[in-house]
């Protein structure tokens, strides 16, 4: 099923207490949703949504959607990678700042109670932020699936309906913080056959071929010593999965190499593609999937609305550039409209074993969140 943009007047949101987003919250990361089996957690959106008369539903991927003002549409993924944490709420520590993986620096941690447990930060924070958001604003949303394995629910989104007017997807970027650009992906399986012999001999049997086409593309993509180039601008391969031996009928050599290439703005994916298919020397390359980078403008009317929230609720805005790949990047493909990434949480803590969440920066982003939907709702 699919909607169509609506106008929802000023003063149609309805008011959610800070206790009761906490209270959500928990309650979504305490409900387990690893890929591929998000169902539970979605039919809590989807209550929490009715409960404040809102109409909402799951669609035919399992997508939560609750279609409002389409002035903007937040949107998160509701899955998690695998992982038990218990869920509990802690005493924080004192303030520090920490660094995230792209060497970008991490929201300082709220002193308060902190919220553990498997995507609290990743991005459970950032969702459930952007569902009070969207009941206290009457604006869009949508929780999508699949986003941890093959982004199966934003590749139907994209299919499923119109361009809102603006989009911002939530992932952890800290509540002060904006991204506006990810790396694309390209990912592909390596395969190299050759016939069985003696290993004193010298050819390459397709195991070396494979370490040698590696090799290659590796160098291909090196930086020339240049140490400060920074990693978003580059290009990362990284073997995900390799395996190779003589076969099961003893006739041949086998190898086999999950590859993928992170790709920075300045290159397209088929330009990274036609490099590493120009370093074969034995061996093919099935190239399964295909996602491309995406730098937004930091003076679009989003970003501008979301450095305004920041510094209303006390921060100093900071612009951010993700050495990975989101959802962003298939809407920013789909989707003709302003959009940048935001919400909650530290990112060095995406995936790791102490996985937790400022519950005051929570709060905060919520607030951050509702005066960028109310500024773009006035604007739309």
């Amino acid at each position: 099923m699919s909607e169509s943009p609506c106008t929802t007047g000023e003063g149609a949101g309805s008011h959610v207490s800070d206790a009761a987003a906490r209270e959500l919250l928990e309650e979504v990361v305490a409900t387990p949703s690893v890929t591929g089996e998000e169902r539970a957690c979605a039919e809590l959106l989807v209550s929490f949504f009715e409960s404040h008369g809102r109409e909402a539903w799951l669609d035919d991927v399992g997508n939560v959607r609750a279609p409002a003002d389409d002035a903007v549409l937040l949107t998160s993924h509701i899955d998690t990678v695998p992982g038990d944490i218990p869920v509990r709420v802690e005493d924080g520590g004192s303030a520090e700042t920490t660094r995230d993986g792209g060497g970008e620096a991490a929201e300082a941690n709220e002193d308060g109670p902190e919220l553990w447990g498997r995507g609290s930060v990743d991005a459970k924070g950032p969702l459930v932020a952007m569902a009070v958001a969207a009941v206290s604003t009457g604006v869009s949303f949508v929780g999508v699936v699949g986003e941890e394995v093959d982004s199966r629910g934003a590749h139907h989104l994209v299919e499923d309906r119109a361009a809102p007017e603006a989009v911002v997807n939530g992932e952890p970027s800290g509540w002060d913080g904006i991204t506006l650009g990810y790396r694309g992906l390209l990912a592909g399986t390596y395969v190299a056959t050759s016939a069985s012999g003696h290993t004193s001999r010298p050819e390459n049997n397709a195991i070396q071929d494979g370490m040698d086409w590696w090799n290659a593309v590796t160098a291909a993509f090196a930086d020339d010593g240049d140490e400060w180039t920074p990693v978003f601008e580059r290009v990362t391969p990284k073997p995900i999965d390799v395996q190779g031996g003589t076969s099961d009928d003893g006739l041949s050599v086998e190898a086999t190499m999950e590859v993928q290439f992170r790709v920075p703005p300045s290159l397209t994916v088929d330009e990274v593609r036609e490099v590493a298919d120009g370093e074969l020397n034995g061996g093919t390359v099935r190239w399964h999937d295909s996602v491309p980078p995406v730098m937004q403008s930091p003076r679009t009317e989003v970003a501008r609305a979301f450095r305004v929230a920041i510094r209303e609720a006390g921060g100093d805005p900071r612009l951010l550039r993700k050495t990975g790949t989101a959802d962003m990047n298939l809407y920013a493909k789909a989707w003709d409209c302003p959009m940048v990434t935001y919400g909650p949480g530290d990112s060095d803590l995406d995936h790791a074993p102490d996985e937790h969440l400022s519950l005051a920066a929570f709060d905060r982003s919520v607030a951050v969140l509702e005066s960028v939907a109310r500024t773009l709702q006035g604007e739309s």
